[in-house]
């Protein structure tokens, strides 16, 4: 089951299909923004289907409505089935696209704004702060380097028929932590112990927090429910 669908304070219940208009799918929910946007589509596709748009911009529609599905649509757990029906290409541009928008965009832009809000705090709770942070930021930039220059390597490798026998998708498993968790404790951080004067710069930054836990917990549940399932199914086809 989907164990981080409740951080998003809603789901949808009927999944979605290659003929829904993909306007929908995104004016439905804002996940689905972020990841038609890491599978390189852009807007501006009128009331065009998903299978429609797929098609145009060369994304596999099963790995995107499996996505897609898999992150909003309530009880929606992914079948054997599905999992060995992904386009492996389209599901590493999405995991990719995703580490890039995290460690290059969404995080520095966050560190920013945080310590903009914090500019009237006091100096030994700035630094414990923006300590946490960088550390925290540090954590996840060495979790998704490692799998953009281990696991992802080496799942291509496995599509294209080469078995390596010093690694398995087994050691990803025992390693793979939810590097959403201590963003949380940031949150408990500035939630308890921020006593500056605040107004909207750091409420808007704690909802900038909030997202991005939200957001990394969703990232991680696409790698656990769908692209270790589908390394794992490889692996045994060369068994």
């Amino acid at each position: 089951m989907n164990s981080y669908r409740h951080l998003q304070g809603h789901a949808f219940a009927t999944p979605f299909t290659a003929h829904s208009r993909m306007s929908d799918v995104i004016l439905s929910s804002s996940a689905a923004l972020l990841i038609i946007s890491r599978c390189g589509i852009p807007l501006g596709f009128g009331d065009k289907s998903i299978g429609q748009i797929c098609q145009e911009h060369h994304v596999d529609t099963k790995t995107l409505l499996l996505l897609l599905n898999s992150s909003i649509i309530e009880n929606y757990d992914p079948t054997p089935e599905q999992i060995a029906s992904v386009h492996l290409d389209s599901l590493l541009k999405y995991l990719t696209n995703s580490h890039s928008y995290f460690l290059d965009f969404r995080l520095p832009a966050i560190r920013q704004r945080l310590l903009s809000a914090m500019s009237n705090c006091p100096q030994d709770l700035t630094y414990v702060i923006r300590r946490f942070f960088d550390e925290y930021a540090e954590e996840v930039r060495k979790h998704m380097s490692y799998e953009d220059r281990v696991v992802f390597p080496y799942a291509r490798k496995l599509m294209a028929g080469e078995r390596d026998n010093h690694y398995n998708i087994g050691i990803f498993i025992k390693r793979h932590d939810q590097i959403e968790l201590k963003i949380t404790e940031l949150k408990n951080l500035l939630i308890k112990y921020y006593t500056a004067p605040s107004g909207y710069e750091m409420t808007s930054v704690l909802q900038d927090i909030f997202t991005v836990e939200i957001d990394l917990a969703g990232h991680n549940y696409i790698e656990d429910a769908i692209f270790t399932p589908l390394i794992e199914h490889l692996e045994q086809k060369m068994a």
